[in-house]
């Protein structure tokens, strides 16, 4: 059986204030970030250790946009829902004015 070590970073350290600045990003900056990150990660020639911390970052970084997604699926979910909703309440012959089409003379 393997020994696990769990490693706590101090709140100053370089790794952390990463992270920080990573939470405060757009959709569309850490899908940016992520996309330029495969793009090095595929072009090779990175150093294992940099390669490690590319994986790192691009995983974090598509955690954020599937975060992003999710909740923005969430929202639109809603909405359909309340529109839905509100369409129930209008009467179905709200949009004639009481005469029938056909009874024109």
């Amino acid at each position: 059986m393997r020994a696990t070590t769990i490693v706590s970073l101090p709140t100053g350290s370089s790794v952390h204030r990463r992270n920080n600045t990573m939470n405060n990003l757009s959709f569309e900056e850490a899908y940016n970030r992520l996309e330029e990150t495969v793009r090095t990660l595929a072009t090779g020639g990175a150093t294992l250790e940099e390669a490690t911390r590319l994986f790192e970052e691009g995983m974090r970084l598509a955690r954020i946009c599937h975060q992003y997604l999710g909740a923005t699926e969430l929202k639109i979910t809603h909405l359909q829902r309340s529109f839905g909703e509100q369409m129930t309440f209008v009467p179905p012959d709200a949009d004639q004015d009481g005469e029938d089409d056909d009874a024109q003379g």
